[in-house]
């Protein structure tokens, strides 16, 4: 990397820190730096390190016990680790499955393949074996670095590759220890052109077989200046982000968009969701900043959130739109606003609630610096409610090079936008409040219904923790709205709950709006925790296809089945 990409680069970070609560100003003015030579890790992060003693990583396990690295010792261990795979064979371009939970290994590893120039696939723990097999095909894999307990997922994937083990010894792998005697001093094999590819996705998969989402060494460690700008993150905070290793979350918020910042990664490992010794830790360890999915949040305010005296600046919500009945709550017990935001495993943040700026209830919030777009109907032409479009002159850097096809080619973004498959609306001061994805509104008696909004209305009643609608056939109207629900602790699936969540969303909705019919069941969730509403869609439409479709099943009831309702 050049010394004037090397500039570039620090003077767009300095930019967006400078004006993290100047909105109109950053997206007045930001720009892309235009990077040929770039290897974030070499370039940002050891410079970043070098005389750093403050925490880099700092994880926290429910048994109490703890790891915490500053900077200086993360790049210094990061080279070890980097000589170690060289070793192994690992080189530039060489494909790595890199599956871990959230121990140290995990970043180190990250960081040291970005050193060496290979390609980071990411995977979760929970894969199957033919999540993995997938991943062996399609992703043309080389290496692979899992703990040894998981060692044995990959006894009857057959092919020649390397196996190296994380904290334990497993027959037929090397072991990651011996990374702790190579050399401290690193010397890449040449220089990493910013538009090599660096990180390949395979994306949760709401609705079809994953597709393979390729990121480069600008597209994500640069994009990600987007992302560190609307979590409102800067040197020397403490960054508690909720995710699972594996998806594009974890990269977001647990390593490229503090560390851009120069703020502390911080985790929190329990072997089940707990509430009160989450929010412990949080006042404990001195958390600055948060965030985390709707799932935590509508768990979270199940607590006494008052009770915990937090030292929290910023909080954002992300992954699927927040409900605004959850920031009110948290709201009232913090004095705090939930900023919620959107993206994609294909993009950084591109829109989001700005720190500083009025938050708009229910809203993402507006596109953020270096995003512009528009929204567009079906047939291209721009509204005021329709699909996110991002337009691509300029290009904004942190968009993915392009799905990598079946056969390995890059299918790269042609024409003058990229469709993001995702309906928002925008009102008078710009403010985008979600809709659905495309393939989720549908129409029921003529009108189109947004899920969001019937699932928001629906959350809001205390016996509600999650919920999803889908359209449920019906030969009069064509289809109406299909409530399934999760129900809080300490409340029954029987009819007079039932009552209760039809009265609450005819007071709430209007009523071409309303739910229908409702049905008491866990929702069918991808490993990455995102509703599976495609499922539910295929089961309602089978149930309602046969003889008995009228037929009410176990736990599901009808609004007509209710003559109290009037």
């Amino acid at each position: 990397m050049t010394e004037t990409d090397a500039a570039r680069f620090a003077a767009a970070r300095a930019f967006m820190l400078r004006h993290r609560t100047d909105y109109d100003g950053a997206c007045r003015d930001f720009r892309w730096p235009q990077l040929t030579r770039f290897n974030w890790a070499l370039d940002h992060f050891d410079a970043l390190a070098r005389g750093n003693e403050r925490p880099a990583l700092w994880i926290v396990n429910e048994d109490g016990g703890e790891t915490k690295i500053s900077f200086a010792a993360m790049a210094l261990r990061t080279n070890r680790v980097a000589n170690f795979l060289r070793t192994q064979g690992v080189k530039r371009g060489d494909r790595v499955l890199l599956m871990l939970g959230n121990v140290a290994p995990l970043w180190e590893c990250l960081l040291a393949a970005m050193k060496l120039g290979a390609v980071v696939i990411p995977a979760t723990t929970l894969l199957t074996h033919n999540d993995l097999l997938d991943r062996f095909a399609r992703g043309r894999l080389r290496h692979v670095i899992t703990d040894a307990k998981h060692a044995q997922k990959f006894a009857a994937i057959p092919g020649d590759y390397t196996r190296i083990a994380v904290g334990g010894a497993a027959a037929g792998w090397q072991s990651y220890g011996a990374a702790d005697a190579a050399s401290a001093a690193f010397v890449p094999d040449g220089p990493t052109q910013a538009a090599d590819p660096m990180l390949l996705y395979f994306t949760s998969g709401t609705t079809a077989k994953p597709k393979l989402v390729l990121h480069s060494h600008q597209s994500y460690p640069v994009g990600h200046l987007s992302t560190m700008f609307w979590l409102g993150l800067r040197p020397g905070d403490v960054h508690l982000n909720i995710s699972s290793p594996g998806w594009a979350k974890h990269a977001w918020s647990c390593f490229f968009a503090p560390w851009n910042a120069g703020a502390t990664v911080f985790m929190v490992n329990q072997a089940r969701f707990n509430a009160k010794a989450l929010l412990d830790i949080i006042v404990l360890c001195g958390v600055t900043t948060f965030c985390a999915p709707p799932t935590v949040w509508r768990l979270l305010i199940q607590e006494d959130l008052a009770h915990w005296k937090v030292k929290l600046t910023d909080l954002v919500g992300a992954g699927e739109p927040l409900n605004p009945e959850v920031i009110d709550r948290v709201k009232a017990a913090w004095g705090l606003t939930i900023r919620d935001g959107y993206g994609q495993t294909e993009t950084t943040a591109q829109i989001g609630n700005a720190p500083g700026q009025p938050v708009k209830a229910g809203s993402m919030g507006r596109p953020l610096p270096g995003y512009r777009m528009k929204l567009l109907d079906p047939d291209g032409n721009e509204t005021d409610e329709g699909e996110v479009a991002l337009l691509l002159d300029p290009r904004p850097l942190g968009l993915m090079m392009g799905y990598q096809a079946d056969d390995g080619r890059v299918q790269p973004i042609e024409g003058a936008v990229y469709r993001t498959g995702d309906i928002v609306a925008r009102d008078q001061d710009g403010y985008l409040t979600y809709v659905g994805r495309a393939d989720d509104v549908f129409k029921a008696s003529d009108y189109r219904i947004s899920p969001f909004e019937l699932e928001s209305a629906l959350i809001e009643h205390p016996a509600v923790v999650e919920a999803a609608v889908v359209p449920s056939p019906d030969p009069m109207r064509l289809a109406v709205p299909k409530a399934f629900v999760t129900l809080a602790p300490g409340h029954a699936p029987d009819r007079a709950t039932a009552l209760a969540i039809f009265r609450h969303v005819r007071a709430s909705l209007s009523p071409f709006k309303r739910v229908r019919r409702l049905e008491f069941a866990e929702l069918p969730k991808t490993i990455s925790g995102k509703i599976r509403r495609v499922d539910l869609r295929k089961a309602e439409a089978a149930k309602r296809a046969g003889a008995a479709a009228s037929t009410r099943g176990a736990g599901e009831y009808w609004e007509e089945d209710f003559p109290e309702l009037g």
